[in-house]
């Protein structure tokens, strides 16, 4: 999972950083993730992942760092197991 969040933040996130520097718990926002490829990043995860973000998941602590989105994919995919 670690690696197609990597690959989808280097092709949405505009990053003025290679992906491949930043640590996974690194500030996303920090580093220069924007509100508007945060919106391309979380759609390119959703298809990637065949999921949808539920309207509480969408937030800016979601798409925080690297680990975030990895914990809040997780749960989306947990949460789709028990349905």
């Amino acid at each position: 999972m670690n690696k197609t969040i990597r690959d989808l933040l280097a092709k949405f996130g505009a990053l003025p950083v290679a992906i491949d520097q930043i640590e996974d718990d690194a500030d996303l926002y920090a580093t220069g993730l924007s509100s508007f490829a945060s919106v391309q990043l979380m759609l390119g995860i959703e298809e990637a992942f065949d999921i949808e973000f539920p309207d509480n998941l969408l937030n800016r602590k979601s798409f925080a760092s690297i680990a975030a989105i990895e914990r809040t994919v997780g749960l989306i995919l947990d949460g789709r197991k028990v349905a």
